[in-house]
């Protein structure tokens, strides 16, 4: 089977999440709305838009998904009534505004998968005046945890294997988020609302403020993260610990730079700033005993990333850039797209204009056709 499929069984088979947004649709889509569902993948949430009283849905996904999602409509009798788009969102057009517009792109954290910038995006180019919007906010909530076994992967590069160091992973490991199913029994004290985010409006920067004081005696390993999204009034979809209603979707747990043993009393301030476009999150914690400071993480994404000093050299305004040969070919695939040539025309001149790159024709065809994805139609 397809993974790709099965992640997606994955999402259809989480009754909390498909329940939540058909009460949401069901709230807020009028008879006769124009609806985007964007990020679509099956379009079930096309499906239930359309079963809420939509006239005409649009859905926009990237994947190869949308295929299956075509067989889907079809087999559903509903293929006049649903416009599947296969493409990038930011590079879609419609050939009408819409009235509402609705997506699942809330990750872990509410952030990462792209529900900021790309609902943005399309809410600014997309919808109506006045049109509605299905998430319409996400907050951010947090908490101190104490998780041993996903500290043990943080902490496993400190030490030298077969006589090796690896402290340089151990740096990086530190400012790494990590997905975890976090539960009740993790949390050292209660969770607190870091910030909330109006989805109708543009946002750059998330960031907050928040303050705790340790219920009981443990070992603080990192701070705990999740979402919770208003769909609809009185309708909310989240992956908070112990919710029971918690779609199954995991939370992030951002490590501090060592673990700490704390006793009840203790207390905590965290402070958050996210930069959802460029996926960085920044995090300082302080762990107060009494009135001094027994602990101090300062710590981003930016120190987790791989970064190599070749990729740095690149992005300095005096380097000069020359295309590599595979960028020469794409060049060359670009170029023919003139109107005129057949595809078979387009893969016969790249594989004769580069024979070092191509050792086939079916290798120079499986080129041609992955640039064409991204920037033909």
């Amino acid at each position: 089977m397809s993974l790709v499929v099965d992640e997606h069984r994955e999402y259809l088979a989480d009754t909390v999440r498909v329940a939540a947004f058909d009460a949401a649709l069901r709230a807020l889509v009028r008879p006769g709305d124009v609806v985007l569902d964007l990020a679509s993948g099956t379009g079930i949430l096309g499906l239930l838009a359309l079963r809420a009283g939509a006239a005409h849905v649009y859905a926009i996904e990237s994947e190869p998904i949308a295929g299956l999602a075509r067989r889907i409509v079809r087999d559903n009798g509903l293929a006049d009534r649903i416009t599947i788009l296969q493409t990038l969102s930011s590079r879609a057009t419609l050939p009408q505004p819409v009235d509402l517009i609705v997506t699942d792109l809330a990750g872990r954290f509410g952030f990462e998968a792209g529900l900021i910038e790309v609902l943005g995006d399309a809410r600014r180019r997309f919808l109506k005046p006045g049109g509605r919007i299905i998430p319409a906010s996400v907050t951010l909530w947090l908490a101190p945890v104490e998780v041993p076994d996903v500290r043990r992967h943080v902490d496993f590069w400190a030490a030298p294997i077969a006589g090796v160091s690896f402290a340089a992973a151990h740096a990086i490991a530190r400012g790494t988020g990590y997905p975890r199913h976090l539960t009740p029994g993790d949390l050292l004290d209660d969770p607190v609302r870091l910030t909330t985010v109006d989805l109708s409006n543009d946002t750059d920067v998330m960031s907050g403020r928040t303050a705790f004081v340790v219920k009981r005696a443990g070992t603080f390993d990192g701070i705990g993260g999740w979402f919770a999204a208003v769909l609809a009034p009185g309708v909310e979809l989240t992956n908070a610990p112990g919710s029971a209603d918690r779609v199954n979707r995991r939370n992030v747990f951002f490590p501090l730079r060592d673990a700490v043993a704390v006793r009840a009393g203790d207390t905590v301030s965290v402070s958050m700033v996210i930069r959802p476009e460029v996926l960085i999150v920044r995090w300082r914690v302080e762990i107060r005993r009494d009135a001094a400071v027994i602990h101090i993480t300062t710590s981003s994404t930016f120190e987790g990333m791989l970064v190599s000093q070749s990729d740095v050299e690149h992005t300095r305004p005096s380097s000069t850039p020359v295309l590599t040969a595979s960028g020469e070919a794409r060049r060359t695939v670009l170029d023919l797209c003139d109107g005129a040539r057949t595809l078979r025309e387009i893969e016969a001149a790249v594989f004769e204009s580069h024979p070092a790159l191509f050792r086939t024709h079916a290798d120079a065809a499986a080129f041609v056709a992955e640039v064409l994805a991204r920037y033909a139609v």
